[in-house]
């Protein structure tokens, strides 16, 4: 059974590869990848894919038996490209398509919902067999704020109370790899989140806790917090999708406490604290 991976190249991607690498032939997995040059050292067969070229993916695809379908980075336009790669593995004769969502897409008021709910949909309408992985939040997301809360004395953001049930970008990886190469899952939509959820408020105090320093959480309307992310050089939109996201996790749009990744991987999640240990290593 041969596999294909979009995105290869990605943050993502490369941990999925390692891990695929760890369950089944090499030989058998394929990367695909806009630049194959950034894929060399993967190890793997890497093959020139280009989700805007529609013309590169049906050869990219040929002979793949299952697909590993990564969304795609960009925000606005994935929608399009992710049937780009529908339309070329079904014409590839791919058998199979396994997707990485977002948790609760379906009725997530998230800004990036709305194009995992197209792209499910083209899935399911698709007549290939599909599985969808609804991955929360990474907690990389929030480890990127461990050095600006550390120079500014707190952590700012707009999330409130609500809690994050988050999970270490390895931890989805594993569980994209079991699916990959375990029985049982076509058909299927998982809902994949931390074991232990936690409020930015506890995230700083963990901070706290591993550095011995007094670092508060400092809740913020989103238009401020919006207006701190841009005055630190985000562009004006995606600072506002930002302190947008932590306002929908203030109203619980990243909490699930149905711990299914941990029961697809067979361990626990990745501790908060571990995470943070690791940013405030790097």
């Amino acid at each position: 059974m041969t596999i294909a991976i979009t995105g290869a190249t990605g943050q993502l991607g490369r941990l999925v590869v390692e891990q695929l690498k760890t369950r089944a032939d090499p030989g058998l997995l394929r990367a695909l990848a806009r630049t194959p040059g950034k894929a060399a050292g993967l190890g793997i067969a890497v093959r020139e894919a280009d989700y805007d070229q529609p013309s590169t993916l049906e050869p990219a695809l040929a002979g793949a038996d299952t697909l590993l379908l990564i969304s795609s980075s960009e925000v606005g336009r994935r929608a399009g490209q992710h049937r780009h790669a529908i339309e070329a593995a079904r014409a590839a004769g791919v058998r199979r398509i396994v997707y990485t969502s977002l948790l609760h897409a379906d009725v997530s008021p998230l800004s990036l919902a709305d194009e995992h709910r197209q792209t499910e949909r083209m899935l399911k309408e698709s007549g290939l067999a599909w599985t969808i992985l609804r991955n929360g939040w990474y907690t990389e997301n929030y480890m990127g704020a461990v050095a600006g809360a550390l120079a500014g004395g707190a952590l700012v953001g707009s999330a409130g109370q609500g809690r994050i049930a988050s999970a270490a970008r390895a931890d989805y990886a594993e569980a994209a790899a079991v699916v990959l190469t375990t029985p049982g899952h076509e058909g299927r939509t998982y809902e994949l989140a931390g074991d232990t959820a936690y409020t930015l408020d506890e995230l700083a105090a963990e901070i706290s806790r591993q550095t011995g320093r007094s670092i508060p959480y400092r809740d913020l309307p989103e238009a401020d917090y919006a207006a701190i992310l841009a005055g630190h050089g985000l562009p004006p939109d995606l600072a506002r999708a930002i302190a947008g996201w932590d306002g929908d996790a203030s109203r619980g749009a990243l909490f699930d406490d149905g711990r299914r990744l941990s029961r697809l991987i067979g361990r626990p999640t990745t501790p908060l604290s571990v995470s943070v240990a690791a940013a405030l290593k790097a």
